[in-house]
């Protein structure tokens, strides 16, 4: 039987002595023969659980449980025969070896794991008709469309036939025709004996699923109810808002008292980014780009501070507002340039 459980996954690293937390105490369930969704932006996190699902990653604390079997904590050559025989994994960028045809990227793995070369011929002729290419076997990956590759890429990740198959963004170098073979084949695979985990941010594969776990909660949405009523916050001297890592879904304003932005380096100490005032606004980066937040916020003395959903700041706060749209754009490219910026 396969099947996942995960429980308080957490995973912490350095990026250029700043304390990173993609993952933040995560539990979820996939339930053999299913096919669950991680629906999010980029940024979100979905590629880092796969990899610690994968044991390509080492997450800080938690516990990953497939067929009921803990993989935390493999190593060696356990971890390598989990890798091999539990887990296969389709890639983004399909990441086939061009040198070699659909029939040979299909055998590489298993000429890797010292399959006899009859019997992987053979279950590579199989997979490759399974997934619809057996006319195509003879074909390198520059003669094929990018729907074809990805189906090799499919074959070639169920060629141990694993209990468990994780997908990383299938559909993202597809067009709409191709998009369609491929998630009636992700659909077909996911059987009983089988769990398939796509991580996605594209809304169509939901339509495909049998559960979707979204890694931001609906309200980090910009687009949230104009409605939603303010949260008032007090907070006394020293007291935290919210960490770096947590979901950020709320835009606040100080009414009084002093907040004192700053990040949390991977050496255990603290860098100040800045200090915001009554009037002033903070924290706007996590709600407008549905990402976590990137710095931690905490009070300087007692506080009071007010959250709003970005629709709802706009509507009740336009004279600060006006910069939103800016800060937007500056932060997208911040985050696709990796340059410093943190709100």
């Amino acid at each position: 039987m396969s099947g996942l459980e995960i429980r308080d996954l957490t995973v912490e690293y350095n990026s250029g002595g700043i304390l990173v937390r993609p993952l933040v105490n995560k539990s979820m369930d996939a339930g053999d023969g299913q096919l669950v969704v991680l629906l999010g932006p980029s940024g979100c996190g979905k590629t880092t659980l796969l990899s610690c699902i994968a044991g390509l990653l080492t997450p800080t604390s938690g516990s990953i449980r497939v067929g009921g079997k803990e993989v935390v904590g493999l190593a060696g050559a356990a971890l390598a025969r989990y890798r091999q025989e539990q887990v296969g994994i389709v890639f983004q960028a399909f990441n086939l070896l061009p040198s070699l045809t659909a029939h040979g990227n299909v055998v590489a793995p298993m000429a890797l794991a010292r399959v006899p070369r009859a019997e992987a011929s053979r279950r590579a002729d199989e997979l490759l008709a399974r997934v619809g290419l057996a006319e195509r076997k003879d074909h390198r990956p520059s003669a094929m469309s990018g729907g074809q590759q990805q189906r090799v890429a499919i074959a070639r990740a169920l060629v141990h036939d694993p209990p468990i198959v994780l997908a990383d963004e299938p559909t993202a170098h597809l067009d709409h025709v191709q998009v369609e073979g491929v998630l009636q084949l992700m659909r077909e695979l996911a059987s009983p004996g089988r769990t398939l985990l796509v991580a996605t941010h594209d809304d169509r594969v939901t339509d495909i699923a049998d559960a979707v776990i979204e890694l931001v909660p609906p309200a980090q949405s910009a687009h949230s109810a104009v409605d939603r009523e303010p949260e008032h916050v007090q907070l006394d001297a020293a007291e935290v808002l919210f960490r770096q890592g947590d979901p950020g879904d709320l835009v606040y304003l100080v009414r009084s008292g002093r907040i004192e932005i700053f990040r949390e380096l991977a050496d255990g100490r603290e860098d100040r980014v800045t200090v915001v005032g009554p009037g002033q606004y903070f924290g706007e980066l996590g709600p407008l780009l549905r990402l976590p937040r990137s710095a931690s916020a905490r009070a300087l003395g007692p506080t009071e501070v007010v959250g709003y959903t970005v629709r709802r700041f706009r509507y009740e706060h336009p004279d600060l507002a006006n910069n939103l749209g800016g800060w937007a754009r500056s932060a997208r490219h911040a985050v696709a340039t990796g340059e410093d910026l943190v709100r």
